[in-house]
């Protein structure tokens, strides 16, 4: 029996080590798309112990004809396209890249699924970001009102994707992900700098952590449980769009205080708020309503925010001690 085969842009990345982990174990062939760049060993460090078991291709999604030319010779069961240059903030900063990559990059996907693979079913990362400050709960029929140049372009990518499987009858889901965190998570996220800054502090380094808007309120979860989603949305029968989170909201501050507690620390002796890290607008409240998801597809989280927390420390205190 021919096994089913993947291919996964950003593979690299926090969601896309835990997907590629999850459709190994489920037998897949898989393939991953990769930058030169991500040949640093830093770089690599979330696939290290399963780098013998994908097959790593040289790709950007800035570029169509080397998209084109592994899409036409894969012609892969199921693309999932989670790549992007993908900090809000840093959006701010290059917007034409955000808008070349993280808009235009599916494009060029979609594009070479029409002409090359058209039974692919096809992933696009969507994001929370998209709902800018639409009044929470959000849902997939909640307007969309994006505020960062990220949060557009990743808007723009979600209705070309809507696009082509309405006018081409090709097989794309958007999965509208709030914000998902992990051990893996970049260290220019909020959630790792606070606790990468515990695992410093609990080695005895002396440590100032500057942080932007601790009042933003986020709906966050566990990677591994929102890349099961991802999975299950092209399992399905048809291809649609859902919002993947766990309902709950918490402030920067909360989790700040949370993870401080967690080792018996005061978080006001290290903390210093730094002007230049506030967003030139931001996003008051993002939280889900995942009923879409729990109903069709039968997915729930599995992981509290208490328990988040909790590992993420645990795993920057093993980190540091390194």
């Amino acid at each position: 029996m021919k096994l089913k085969t993947a291919l996964i842009t950003g593979v690299t990345g926090q969601d896309g080590s835990y997907l590629a982990e999850l459709l190994l174990a489920k037998g897949y062939e898989v393939h991953g798309l990769i930058r030169r760049t991500a040949l640093y060993p830093q770089s690599l460090q979330n696939i290290e112990h399963i780098k013998d078991k994908v097959q790593l291709h040289f790709g950007d999604l800035d570029y169509e004809n080397n998209l084109s030319a592994l899409i036409a010779e894969l012609r892969p069961d199921e693309i999932y396209n989670l790549a992007s240059q993908s900090d809000v903030r840093v959006s701010f900063d290059i917007p034409e890249y955000t808008g070349n990559v993280t808009g235009l990059g599916v494009l060029r996907i979609l594009e070479a699924i029409r002409k090359f693979s058209p039974k692919s079913s096809f992933y696009q990362a969507g994001s929370s970001e998209m709902f800018g400050n639409s009044p929470p709960p959000q849902n997939e029929d909640t307007p969309m009102h994006p505020t960062s140049p990220y949060g557009v372009a990743k808007l723009y990518g979600y209705w070309i994707t809507k696009s082509y499987r309405q006018n081409y009858n090709l097989f794309c889901a958007n999965g509208i992900l709030f914000n998902h965190e992990s051990e893996r998570r970049g260290l220019n996220f909020v959630t790792r700098k606070i606790t990468r800054a515990i695992g410093q502090i609990i080695q005895g380094e002396d440590v100032q952590l500057y942080l932007g808007n601790l009042d933003a309120k986020r709906d966050w979860g566990y990677a591994p449980d929102y890349v099961e989603a991802m999975w299950l949305m092209l399992q399905h029968q048809e291809p649609d769009d859902f919002v993947i989170g766990t309902g709950e909201t918490h402030s920067v501050q909360e989790f700040l205080e949370l993870a401080f507690d967690y080792v018996g620390i005061d978080w006001q002796k290290y903390v210093q708020i730094d002007p230049n890290l506030f967003r030139p607008s931001d996003v008051h409240c993002l939280q889900a309503d995942a009923s879409k998801a729990k109903e069709i597809l039968n997915w729930q989280p599995k992981t509290s925010f208490k328990e988040l927390v909790g590992k993420m420390v645990d795993y920057a205190i093993i980190e540091a001690r390194r």
